[in-house]
């Protein structure tokens, strides 16, 4: 679950179900699928031993949804802005060199 990106409110998230699934088939490795409450993200993800992580081919679904544009906008046009990863307990953080961070939870934790 994000929890944490940019200004948006985190109940947002929550009631959008704003998610990334790192934990694909296992019939297709490195690939990754995403949802902030409206549209399926699609793409490949990449790890590497340090730290490092690499998203590309990212793609979208087309539908318009009033009320999550905002927040899909802001994911995709980030994500593939991200380089490096770290977990820490059930979290994921996601940083750019920036400084930009997307949060996660692990889906299981309250």
């Amino acid at each position: 679950m994000l929890v944490e990106f940019q200004d948006f409110n985190k109940d947002v998230m929550v009631t959008n179900k704003a998610h990334l699934n790192l934990a694909i088939k296992n019939e297709m490795p490195g690939k990754f699928s995403a949802n902030m409450g409206c549209n399926s993200m699609f793409g490949t993800a990449t790890f590497g031993t340090s730290g490092s992580v690499k998203f590309s081919a990212v793609g979208s679904t087309m539908m318009y949804c009033e009320q999550n544009m905002d927040l899909e906008k802001a994911f995709i046009e980030n994500l593939p802005k991200m380089t490096r990863y770290k977990v820490e307990g059930q979290f994921l953080t996601l940083s750019a060199p920036s400084g930009e961070q997307m949060k996660f939870a692990a889906a299981d934790w309250d």
